[in-house]
């Protein structure tokens, strides 16, 4: 009897017999044996000497192999497949796998703001069984726990690296639904990561503020929102609002009166100026300055069109040439057809829309006029093509600036020249028009620029702020270009001589202003005194001593300052390599711009905008609409979670 082991081939062994005792195999029609019971030995046994049956028996393999074998290697083949799918175990629910995927459910759910109960539809089970049958669908309690687990963890993140930011700008939007059944606040913050070495902008709140929308409760919530974050203060360059006057008067800088006391002892009299110092310095330090939104004052400006008679009768008539072919499928689809494209309409609500508008018109003009004539429509004569022409020329730089201007971050730096660019444009615009309506437009929306940026180009202001200057200054790309330029606008080189003393004063924040020799030798005498008279009480007068130390040191940190600037300025006369300032600064030594470095990339952090809390309201709209918005939390962290994503 043959052992167990491989299938008996019955064919081969039809013509042997296996003796187990002597382990050879005895051939049938010869009788020869052969040691051990190999197949293959016996097969060449048959062909070497008996050919005949050797023929045969390979024949019959052929005819099987033809007939029955590749369906037979199939049923196997689909056979494994299906057993493997059929048999294969669920993930351990405390497995690496299992909760990697479970955190990804969490994070989809947490970001597009659905339901919790999404997980436990039987169409979602079904379908993450056809893709991962080994998953274990989580249930919506621990997806609840899991995108708040995320939302912590995030929040976490970003409170660590805004606590190692140096400088912070805050913007700010308000948005109401529809209706005005709820408003929402979006507070967001832009800094310069010191750990990933780039400007990042990120949300920090979506409040929910009820009427009416009070200068105090947007202070309020502000106010919240910067403990909740811990954020101080005078580490905020600037808040970015819109001009709304309740945003004016929230952040609006108040001057502390100062009181005199009665009591005229000497305690008293002491008392009193410390507490007055105190409030001045409290002040100073403590109050939030606020920057207005750049692309919206400019919009301001470019509304002016609609102000200016002849120019509001061709814009009125080309949005009545829109709206009619709005209204008509007819004309759309032939208009799809001949261009691709269809007439847009303009919105009061969104930047450079009217812009967009006379583009695309004058875009589809030739087949706007043939469609018009055709469905019987009045269009717009030649002269006003021609001056819609005109106006679209007027208004080009406005719509480039504002794109440009409008960006979450690094945008700061490009106010100063962007306004004298459009000034300039203004200017040129006004004296070579063929259209006396428009140059008269012209010349107002100069006059309304400069008014309305004064606070930003007119250092004689009183609400003049060096703070756009100071980052146009450093920032190498456009600085260069405005060093060697002036305009009958602004003088440029005042404006630049007003960023490089801030950007001194607020690099040296410890450091008051240089005093005469006397006062100096004088507060030198004062600090040699405890040396002078040494006595027992040693120990009191150790911060003296330190105080005395550090004063050479901060006066020197102001003189370096300086010398770093003289460098910088040695530096914009050779040619720029890099593309952007936060590039520049990214390679320059830390060890000789220590102090210029580090502020002027916080400075190229800023943007010009608050547009980054307007998007918020773009991104989070359906998660407000109808009663949606009524879970606070969830729509908070929805919107946390979607827009500071890949940050």
């Amino acid at each position: 009897m043959l052992q167990l082991g491989r299938k008996r081939r019955v064919d081969i062994w039809a013509h042997f017999t296996y003796d187990t005792k002597d382990n050879k195999t005895a051939c049938k029609p010869c009788g020869a044996k052969i040691s051990g019971k190999n197949t293959t030995n016996l097969k060449r046994h048959l062909q070497t000497t008996h050919p005949e049956i050797h023929a045969k028996i390979q024949k019959t393999s052929d005819d099987k192999n033809d007939h029955g074998g590749d369906k037979a290697s199939a049923s196997v083949t689909q056979q494994t497949i299906t057993t493997a799918f059929l048999t294969a175990s669920k993930y351990k629910m405390d497995s690496k796998e299992q909760l990697v995927k479970e955190q990804a459910i969490a994070r989809w759910i947490g970001r597009t703001g659905l339901p919790l109960t999404t997980c436990e539809d039987e169409d979602f089970i079904e379908m993450m069984e056809i893709i991962e049958k080994k998953l274990t669908i989580p249930k919506k309690t621990k997806i609840s726990n899991l995108v708040e687990t995320e939302y912590e963890h995030e929040k976490d993140k970003f409170k660590k690296r805004l606590a190692a930011a140096r400088r912070v700008s805050i913007g700010l939007d308000m948005w109401t639904k529809k209706g005005l059944t709820a408003s929402f606040l979006a507070i967001s913050a832009c800094y310069h990561c010191v750990e990933q070495s780039k400007p990042v902008h990120i949300l920090l709140a979506l409040e929910q503020v009820a009427h009416p929308h009070t200068a105090q409760s947007i202070k309020a919530c502000v106010d919240k929102c910067m403990q909740e974050w811990a954020i101080p203060k005078e580490k905020i360059l600037t808040v970015i609002t819109d001009n709304g006057s309740n945003m004016v008067a929230a952040f609006k800088n108040t001057t502390t009166e100062e009181t005199s006391s009665e009591d005229d002892s000497p305690g008293s009299s002491m008392e009193s100026d410390s507490e007055i110092d105190d409030q001045r310095y409290h002040h100073v330090d403590m109050e939030m300055a606020r920057t207005p939104c750049v692309v919206h004052t400019i919009q301001l400006v470019v509304h002016m069109t609609q102000k200016e008679t002849t120019v509001k009768r061709v814009l009125d008539k080309a949005r009545s040439v829109v709206r009619l072919f709005r209204k008509s499928s007819v004309a759309t689809q032939r208009l799809l057809d001949q261009c691709g494209v269809i007439v847009v309409n303009d919105c009061p609500t969104r930047w450079s829309s009217t812009f967009n508008m006379v583009t695309r018109l004058l875009t589809v003009k030739d087949a706007v006029c043939q469609i018009s004539n055709d469905m019987g429509w009045d269009s717009l004569l030649t002269s006003e093509w021609q001056k819609l022409s005109s106006l679209y020329d007027l208004l080009l730089p406005f719509a480039e600036h504002t794109k440009t201007l409008q960006s979450d971050t690094t945008s700061m730096s490009l106010v100063v020249p962007a306004l004298f660019d459009l000034l300039s444009h203004l200017a040129d615009f006004a004296e070579n028009t063929r259209y006396r309506d428009l140059a008269t437009l012209a010349e107002k929306m100069r006059t309304n620029l400069n008014l309305r940026f004064a606070c930003l180009l007119d250092s004689n202001d009183e609400k003049f702020s060096p703070l756009a200057a100071a980052a146009c200054f450093v920032n190498p790309t456009v600085c260069k270009i405005l060093v060697n330029i002036d305009v009958a606008d602004g003088n440029i080189q005042e404006l630049l001589k007003q960023a490089e003393d801030y950007v001194v004063k607020c690099t040296s924040p410890h450091t008051r202003q240089e005093d005469s020799g006397l006062q100096e030798s004088e507060d030198d005498e004062v600090v040699k005194e405890p040396e002078a008279a040494p006595s027992s009480k040693q120990p009191v007068f150790r911060f003296l001593s330190k105080c005395r130390t550090t004063r050479p040191e901060q006066k020197t940190s102001t003189t370096s300052i300086r010398q770093q600037i003289i460098k910088y300025k040695e530096e914009l006369s050779h040619p720029i390599t890099e593309d952007t300032g936060t590039d520049f600064w990214l390679e320059k030594s830390d060890n000789f711009y220590h102090s210029l470095k580090p502020f002027a990339l916080d400075l190229l952090a800023m943007p010009a905008s608050q547009a980054f809390a307007e998007r918020v309201f773009s991104i989070t709209g359906d998660l407000t609409r109808g009663r949606r918005n009524r879970g606070r939390v969830r729509l908070e962290r929805s919107a946390f979670l979607k827009m500071n994503r890949n940050k």
